[in-house]
């Protein structure tokens, strides 16, 4: 199979999905210059998953996204970083209810996309891909930062959208320790929101940060194959509406898998699966996803 390394991991919840996001291999090594194409399908039932603090209840939606990535190793400051940008259109389907009336969308459109710049900041040296191959991974420490630009469907008449109609900013630190055939990785994060000035209806939605965390056991078996298990919770994220404080902040965890299977040198197949274990607040979800991941460049 030729030099193993695991590329880049966008488990495919939404591209406006928020902190809830399971992503194992953030902030693994892969040789400088490496590009990465992914083409991928997420499906989601239950509550929604883009904004899992809207006031509804009794959620029956149902969102189909394909989903198109791209990613690009390169090094800062002697270590290896990417920049990764992942774009989302969506069917969503359903009824729930909010403040006793049922409501039922049906629309299809654009996700709110996602662009992000991560950085390894000790353990995964910026190296070729002849140099890679002497590379064994022990401690990596790393930081990134996404950002989630406002351009998808967004209906203001409408409690129930694709977009969010608001900025957010995510930053977050995370480590990976590698011991024999298993990787243990652990990240602390948060989701920063900015005002929407048009919601429902004209009204002004303001929500306090999301903190996060995530912890991922990943097992690589030979071949290059690996299979995670992924856990997070998140907690905050109290909304303001007219300036009136809602009772409605997060504290909310979910359980997920995700399983890698190289095809050949350049191909990939990923699948995803998640589910929530517990829920303060707002509606529960749950998500499949399958990805198809073709890499170049960098000497490959």
């Amino acid at each position: 199979m030729g030099v193993k390394f695991s590329g880049f991991v966008l488990i495919l919840a939404a591209a406006g999905a928020g902190a809830q996001q399971l992503e194992p291999r953030l902030y693994s090594s892969a040789p400088v210059g490496m590009n990465f194409a992914i083409a991928g399908y997420t499906y989601s039932s239950g509550g929604l998953a883009m904004d899992p603090s809207l006031p509804v209840e009794n959620a029956e939606l149902e969102l189909n996204a394909p989903i198109l990535a791209y990613a690009r190793s390169f090094g800062v400051r002697g270590q290896s970083a990417k920049l990764d940008a992942v774009l989302a259109g969506g069917c969503l389907a359903g009824s729930a209810e909010s403040n006793g009336a049922v409501l039922t969308r049906d629309v299809c459109g654009m996700l709110d996309p996602a662009l992000r710049v991560s950085v390894n900041l000790y353990g995964a040296p910026a190296v070729t891909l002849e140099e890679f191959r002497g590379y064994r991974q022990d401690l990596i420490v790393g930081a990134s930062l996404q950002v989630v630009v406002p351009l998808g469907q967004y209906d203001p008449q409408r409690l129930v959208n694709l977009g969010t109609n608001r900025w957010t900013f995510r930053p977050e630190v995370g480590a990976s320790k590698k011991l024999g055939s298993f990787t243990f990785e652990a990240s602390l994060g948060a989701s920063l929101f900015t005002r929407n000035d048009d919601f429902f209806g004209g009204q002004t939605r303001e929500q306090a940060p999301v903190i996060a965390s995530q912890v991922h056991l990943v097992y690589e078996f030979r071949g290059g194959s690996w299979l995670a298990l992924n856990a997070t919770y998140y907690e905050g994220g109290r909304t303001t509406v007219n300036g009136v404080k809602r009772n409605d902040e997060l504290g909310n965890s979910r359980l997920g898998g995700t399983f890698a299977l190289p095809i050949d040198r350049q191909n990939s197949l990923k699948f995803s699966a998640s589910e929530g274990i517990t829920v303060r607040h707002g509606e529960d979800f749950r998500t499949l996803a399958v990805a198809w991941q073709y890499r170049w460049g960098g000497g490959l």
